[in-house]
């Protein structure tokens, strides 16, 4: 196996291995942490919002420039995954299974991470395969690393709050987050066929993301009433979004 697929593999495998900081969450006592849910739901809603703004916009726009069919692709991202809901809501009403107390956007916000770190896999894998010296590709995983932990924090959060039990929350996160492992393979061999995939995969996963947190979380924010909680909601909201830019600062 070559340095360039060893060193990428390693990587993604590294990435994915974050979706486990839900670990955390087992030791914590489940009144405490209900209580604490909604403040992590708030700081997903602002990480989702504040990934589509400030770093997968920005970044792909200086790249590429920002053109009439990018906001055809981000306009489709908020489509489908409108769809999307449409159909696991569909399902929940229509087919009686275990698990029809889970919320629909516990789905719909597995499916965007599973495409982010997708993204995510490929850009690894083309960072290690433009520079040999392994530089870039490894400058380019830590900065991955620093912007998935606070994001895969905010995921598993929503998982639990949706209805998710700690261990199922855990599993399906690690398997949103190893769709990275996918995306470096499949970059890794088909990188002469694939160099157009990311025009459309960067702002189509924007829009899902836009989609998420303005469709589905700050609706469940909005239910509380309470004065005390809707200031610290803002605050984790604000936290949530500041921790991304802080990420590419960083970066």
């Amino acid at each position: 196996m070559s340095p360039v697929w060893l060193w990428t593999l390693a990587s993604v495998l590294l990435v994915s291995g974050i979706a486990l900081i839900g670990i955390i969450a087992l030791s914590i006592k489940e009144a405490l942490l209900k209580r604490m849910l909604i403040f992590f739901v708030s700081f997903s809603a602002g990480a989702l919002l504040g990934g589509a703004f400030i770093h997968l916009l920005p970044e792909f726009v200086e790249e590429v420039g920002f053109k009439l069919h990018i906001s055809l692709y981000i306009l489709m991202g908020i489509l489908v995954f409108f769809a999307l809901e449409k159909l696991i809501y569909w399902r929940h009403c229509h087919i009686l299974t275990s698990d029809d107390h889970v919320h629909t956007f516990t789905y719909m916000n597995l499916v965007g991470d599973g495409v982010h770190n997708f993204i995510d896999g490929m850009i690894i894998a083309g960072s290690y395969m433009l520079d040999k010296t392994m530089t870039l590709g490894i400058s380019t995983t830590i900065a991955v690393v620093l912007h998935e932990v606070p994001q895969e924090i905010g995921d598993f959060s929503v998982l639990i709050y949706g209805g998710f039990t700690k261990k199922k929350a855990l599993l399906f996160n690690l398997l949103a987050a190893l769709t990275a492992v996918l995306g470096a393979v499949l970059m890794l061999i088909l990188s002469s066929y694939m160099s157009q995939l990311p025009e459309f995969l960067v702002p189509f996963t924007a829009g899902g993301f836009i989609y998420i947190a303005g469709t589905d979380l700050i609706p469940e924010l909005k239910k509380e009433t309470k004065a005390v909680v809707s200031v610290g909601q803002m605050v984790a909201l604000i936290m949530g979004i500041g921790v991304m830019m802080l990420m590419v600062f960083m970066e």
